[in-house]
């Protein structure tokens, strides 16, 4: 059960960032669904890229931990859903 923690604020996150991408901008404008799936998706992967970063125990410092990993996932959330929302839009210009 502790391993699924870490996941799961990844997660959730990564969903609220897409959402607030999805929101700010409009090249990102999209259908929920691939808002949510692009965030949770972005947000597992920004928070395993950031903890890979941070696993050394000189650099992890206060970003270790479910900080860092909420850190992670909000970025990662943010920026998958950004450039998913760019290519749709482009996609929809045609």
């Amino acid at each position: 059960m502790e391993s699924l923690v870490p996941i799961i604020v990844q997660i959730v996150s990564g969903i609220i960032g897409g959402q607030a991408v999805g929101a700010a901008v409009k090249q990102a404008a999209m259908a929920q669904l691939p808002k949510i799936i692009s965030g949770a998706v972005g947000g597992v992967a920004g928070g395993q890229i950031l903890g890979t970063l941070l696993a050394d125990p000189a650099t992890a410092g206060a970003m270790g931990g479910l900080l860092g990993d909420a850190a992670g996932g909000l970025g990662g959330g943010a920026i998958l859903t950004g450039v998913v929302g760019a290519i749709m839009g482009a996609m929809n210009k045609r």
